[in-house]
């Protein structure tokens, strides 16, 4: 059984220029969370383009739905919004997005925007940003729990919306879902705000989906209220065995 829950935030920002859209059907789901990057609307038309492209390509065939060409589309369409509408022409967003079909769960991203994967409510592993902070960790320059302070933490490495010589994205081997996992996908405003540890006991503490997203939620605003905090947004999936 599939339950999730989602949220969205402005902050302390003119516009939200994140965007989230979750489907589920009769075999599975799809759950998409992107981050606009660009000002003036731009990262909002640009995260929107890429979350109502991937929707409505899961709409139209589950069966068939792949995350790779997913990725692959909505990154076409990006690229031709940008040579069509010259204001648009610096729009770019990143995306996470799961997937979850007969028992198999699978992934994909590009950018900061995170997803993290638990089992039994214990956290089992995450996506890795593109990101000039996590290169350096890769380097060993800095350690993990540096990279939501450090001064290059929104220097992207890969997003949607340039040009891309091989596919920019990053996408997961299979996961079967054999015992209950929940996952989190969410922007860099959410995360940056709530520690691992945190959402691990949030996590212990909730009684449904519904209650961990809102118990992160409370910590997220709570941190960042004293800062020129970005739009936060997060979905928060459940997939409990039969």
């Amino acid at each position: 059984m599939i339950t999730y829950a989602e949220y969205t935030d402005i902050g302390k920002r003119e516009k939200n220029e994140d965007s989230i859209a979750s489907l589920c059907m009769e075999n599975g789901g799809l759950f998409v969370l992107a981050d606009g990057l660009g000002g003036h609307g731009r990262g909002e038309y640009a995260s929107g383009s890429v979350v109502r492209t991937s929707m409505q390509l899961y709409h139209d065939n589950p069966e068939g739905f792949q995350l790779a060409n997913c990725f692959d589309r909505c990154q076409e369409i990006l690229m031709r919004e940008q040579k069509e509408k010259p204001e648009l022409a610096d729009m770019k967003t990143t995306m996470v997005a799961l997937q979850v079909s007969d028992g198999i769960a699978k992934w994909a991203h590009v950018g900061d925007s995170r997803l993290y994967c638990f089992k039994k409510r214990k956290l089992i592993k995450r996506t890795l940003d593109h990101s000039v902070p996590q290169m350096l960790v890769a380097m060993g320059e800095i350690e993990e729990k540096d990279i939501r302070f450090h001064e290059d933490r929104n220097r992207l490495l890969r997003v949607m919306g340039t040009e891309w010589e091989d596919r920019s994205y990053s996408l997961s081997a299979e996961l079967k879902l054999n015992k209950s996992y929940e996952f989190l996908l969410c922007s860099d405003g959410f995360w940056e705000n709530i520690v691992e540890e945190e959402m691990e006991e949030c996590l212990k503490n909730a009684a449904n989906v519904n209650e961990w997203i809102n118990m992160m939620v409370s910590i997220v605003k709570s941190n960042g209220q004293n800062q020129n905090m970005d739009n936060n947004s997060a979905i928060a999936v459940w997939v409990e065995k039969d």
